[in-house]
């Protein structure tokens, strides 16, 4: 076997990311300076879990860390999926910092897959798992991803500091590659719907969230309907919090999301990450304001998909066959520019934007990489 050659990268930024595109592209990755600088260097607990759930759903991946968690090589395999795995997410990010690369690489995996994945459910970094199951799971299917085997089942809720929810994930793989899409038709928003949760608290939080929620709501729209979710026993994990997720659809099949949560801090070292370290636990009918406040403001932007689903949207455009897929989102968020730069530099594809600024957004186009699912075919 000749030499490997590795793509050189620098610092800590998109991690997960870079993981990922080097994953689908088969690219073996260097990266230094990993917070070389930093009070504590070095790789994070939930980078490192996230290696290692990598190492799970794939097979031949090599990973090597030095003394000090600031350089990784890592070597891509193949990747394989499978039924019955399970992985601990951890306690300093929740599920849905692990699920958005994960379903990405199982549509791509040998067999599909299904995972337990066990953590915090819900936090107010990273998308929650209601959100997955409303917004993200509906986007794939714009892609050609099959509805049979892709789901999202949660057992237990879990909330920081110290989580103890579970999900069951099962992603089914594509037979040969996803579908290009064009899809620039917003619609109008015709219904609203969300689930509210409470877990170790009073169940008349939720009420008064979703009470709070409708009142910006309803005057707009009257087909609002939330759902309550109150947990006990076991399924309300090992912390109390109480939280909503709004997902509005529109006449042309979009989904715009929303959510956010109220729980205790974590008891952690990592203040300079900026972890929600000191604030106040925010009163529910506040929450429930905030919430439909946020929606209307993702609604206003005008795309296709809401603010935190560009990542993914750019990301599956460029993975479909070398075929013209056209998108239209609203203002581009700094993490989807990233992910635009990352896909050009592991994926040779490049995205042509034309700003449309008399409504605000964004029109982008870009011919796929034409990426094949050549894990299923390696038997």
């Amino acid at each position: 076997m000749g030499k490997i050659s590795y793509m050189k990268l620098r610092g800590s930024q998109n991690l997960r990311l870079r993981l990922l595109l080097s994953t689908l592209s088969s690219t073996p990755i260097l990266i230094e300076d990993i917070r070389a600088d930093a009070t504590w260097p070095g790789l994070r607990p939930q980078e490192v879990s996230f290696l290692r759930l990598l190492e799970k759903v794939c097979d031949d991946c090599v990973v090597e860390i030095n003394e000090t968690g600031t350089k990784l090589k890592y070597r891509p395999g193949i990747v394989m999926g499978g039924k019955h795995l399970i992985h601990d997410c951890g306690v300093n990010r929740a599920i849905g910092y692990f699920i958005t690369p994960l379903i990405v690489l199982g549509l791509f995996g040998k067999k599909p897959l299904s995972i337990r994945l066990k953590g915090i459910t819900n936090d107010p970094k990273d998308p929650s798992v209601d959100t997955f199951r409303s917004t993200t799971l509906p986007i794939l299917k714009q892609f050609g991803v099959p509805s049979e085997g892709l789901d999202l089942k949660i057992e237990s809720r879990g909330v920081a500091p110290n989580g103890g929810g579970e999900v069951i994930l099962s992603v089914p793989i594509v037979q040969d590659s996803l579908r290009a899409v064009s899809w620039t038709d917003v619609g109008l928003v015709k219904r609203i719907r969300g689930v509210s949760f409470s877990t170790r608290v009073s169940a008349q939080f939720e009420n008064t969230m979703i009470h709070a929620a409708r009142g910006i709501l309803n005057p707009l729209l009257a087909d609002v309907h939330i759902f309550t979710d109150h947990k006990a026993g076991a399924q309300a994990g090992k912390s109390p919090g109480y939280g909503i997720s709004l997902v509005a659809e529109t006449t042309s099949g979009c989904f715009i999301s929303a959510d956010t949560v109220v729980s205790y801090a974590r008891q952690e070292e990592d203040a300079e990450i900026g972890d929600e370290d000191s604030i106040e636990l925010t009163p529910p009918a506040d929450v429930g304001e905030q919430i439909a406040s946020a929606l209307l403001g993702e609604i206003e932007q005008g795309g296709v998909v809401d603010s935190t689903h560009q990542a993914l949207l750019f990301l599956l455009c460029a993975l479909c066959p070398q075929d013209v897929s056209k998108v239209k989102v609203g203002k581009l968020s700094p993490y989807a520019i990233e992910t635009l730069r990352h896909i050009r530099d592991f994926l040779g594809v490049k995205f042509l934007m034309k700003p449309e600024p008399s409504s605000g957004t964004v029109l982008l186009k870009c011919v796929g990489s034409g990426l094949k699912n050549m894990s299923r075919k390696l038997s």
